[in-house]
């Protein structure tokens, strides 16, 4: 997914310290995990998004692995994972003054998995 309504809130942010230039090829790397491994989204609140992964073995490792180098340049961001029934939910937070920037994260990835069909 290219689309640039999505991006705009996490292309212009001033409080990741990923390189401009970089931040396209986070984007889609979310993309692509998005739609790979996310099986549905869920908002119970603002300030919180989560991801129920599909039961792909890699799903949570990439996961894991994509939570860590986003929390190294976003610090406000907090990811956590979860074993439930349905299965392994990543959850999203972020602090009130970044809601703009979970809404598109969370926009992407309703776009997503929506496009896989799930």
């Amino acid at each position: 997914m290219t689309t640039n309504d999505h991006s705009d809130p996490m292309m212009n942010l001033s409080a990741c310290t990923l390189p401009t230039v970089e931040r396209p090829t986070r984007l889609a790397e979310f993309d692509q995990f998005f739609a790979e491994f996310v099986r549905a989204t869920h908002r119970p609140d603002p300030a919180r998004l989560e991801l129920t992964l599909t039961a792909d073995a890699d799903a949570e490792p990439v996961g894991r692995d994509l939570a860590a180098r986003e929390s190294a340049c976003c610090s406000f961001f907090t990811f956590t994972f979860q074993s439930t029934l349905a299965g392994t939910v990543m959850r999203i937070e972020a602090p009130t003054a970044y809601v703009e920037v979970l809404d598109a994260l969370a926009a992407r990835a309703q776009t997503a998995v929506a496009g896989a069909g799930r």
